[in-house]
């Protein structure tokens, strides 16, 4: 039986082989918006309808959609994107309780590490959009403010679609947070909320137009 040591190199070169076959296969899709949201949703759900459309607008558009693979919210993000003219791409993650890569993305990638995974939804992506969601959903959508805010990243924006449903979160990080000052009035630029499908598109147009004329064009890929 090897031992704990033994255990933990061999777990090294099994992430090292996610992270290679991640940058591999999504090196080419670019430029692409990663949509989150919850896999709870049934198709009948208004936030599955939401993401159907926000996915397609974008898809339209020019981007490619990269969700976490799954039902619910990410099924309907890989459906909306495959209407459209980009790529539907899904990152499935190994889960206990086996989680299936929904029928809708054509390109499917399995990861046993979420860190892994969440590399790939950041460095692949020109936008992130945030649907109705849970634990996950707010994990990945605080991992990205915190990059923002302490700029790890390149800045890209964050879109909190569904006024509503985030309505609660904002007033706690206003009243709570800001109040208490452990964050401060420029954070509260780090995203956006709407409802506007239309908004959504041209947010994440527009920054991406700003972030190719502030780039020295390097690989001849098109605005879209």
């Amino acid at each position: 039986m090897p031992d704990r040591q033994t255990k933990d190199t061999w777990s090294v070169f099994k992430i090292m082989g996610e992270f290679v076959e991640g940058f591999e296969t999504l090196r080419t899709v670019w430029p692409s918006v990663s949509v989150f949201g919850s896999a709870r949703v049934g198709r009948n759900h208004i936030y599955y309808q939401d993401a159907v459309q926000v996915s397609q607008a974008l898809s339209e558009a020019g981007f490619s959609i990269i969700t976490g693979g799954g039902p619910g919210i990410m099924e309907a993000a890989n459906l909306g994107a495959s209407r459209g003219e980009g790529r539907s791409i899904g990152l499935n993650i190994k889960l206990p309780f086996e989680q299936k890569p929904n029928r809708f993305a054509d390109t499917v990638i399995h990861f046993s590490y979420f860190f892994a995974r969440k590399v790939m939804f950041v460095k692949y992506a020109c936008g992130f959009v945030v649907l109705p969601g849970g634990f996950g959903t707010l994990d990945e959508v605080f991992e990205a403010l915190t990059l923002k805010q302490t700029r790890k990243i390149h800045d890209f924006p964050v879109i909190l679609f569904g006024t509503a449903y985030w309505a609660g979160l904002i007033d706690w990080i206003t009243e709570q947070l800001l109040a208490d000052r452990m964050i401060s009035k420029r954070d509260l630029k780090l995203f956006t909320v709407t409802d506007d499908v239309e908004e959504v598109v041209e947010t994440i147009r527009r920054h991406y137009n700003r972030r190719r004329r502030s780039e020295r064009p390097s690989d001849g890929r098109e605005t879209p």
